[in-house]
């Protein structure tokens, strides 16, 4: 089951200031909704601990994450591999950034990949937690860069089975 989101935010920082924020595990992993810990193996590959629960699975994921692409100041993006409670999960997020007036604009983009017997027990459920938690960490982020709470922030989060095709 794949989970697809995306949106966009803007905020009064300097396009080099969010990115530098973006591609810092220190700055950015603590937001991630549930999180537990993270491991910093080197300047682009961490390793990222979050509570995770859906229906009776509940456990930790695990999941080593990369920097894989890294253009400053306009383009992040992460890939990431991991074991979650009854499954695996797959994960690819990009954010891209740019001048827009006084501050900055940040789009993102995303999707995961879930697989196992997690998706058979508890793939209904996956899809709007998934959304959820995008959410929760997307308004996380923008509020760690933003002192103002007025800052506007659209998004959506979509789900395709895992042959690619976008559910109703």
């Amino acid at each position: 089951m794949a989970i697809k989101f995306n949106g966009e935010f803007q905020v009064q920082r300097s396009p080099e200031e969010v990115y530098d924020f973006l591609t810092d595990p220190n700055k950015f992993a603590p937001l991630l909704p549930e999180f537990q810990g993270l491991t910093v193996q080197d300047p682009t590959h961490f390793t990222v601990k979050v509570n995770v629960g859906v229906s009776y699975i509940k456990g930790t994921a695990e999941v080593k994450m990369e920097l894989s692409q890294a253009e400053r100041p306009t383009r992040a993006q992460y890939k990431g591999q991991g074991s979650v409670a009854g499954g695996n999960v797959s994960v690819v997020a990009g954010f891209d950034v740019s001048p827009a007036g006084a501050g900055t604009k940040v789009g993102w983009l995303g999707e995961a990949q879930v697989f196992g017997r997690l998706t058979s027990v508890a793939g209904g459920l996956l899809e709007p937690l998934g959304r959820k938690q995008v959410q929760k960490l997307i308004d996380s982020v923008q509020k760690a860069l933003s002192p103002s709470a007025a800052a506007a922030t659209t998004g959506t989060a979509q789900v395709a089975p895992a042959g690619g095709e976008k559910q109703s």
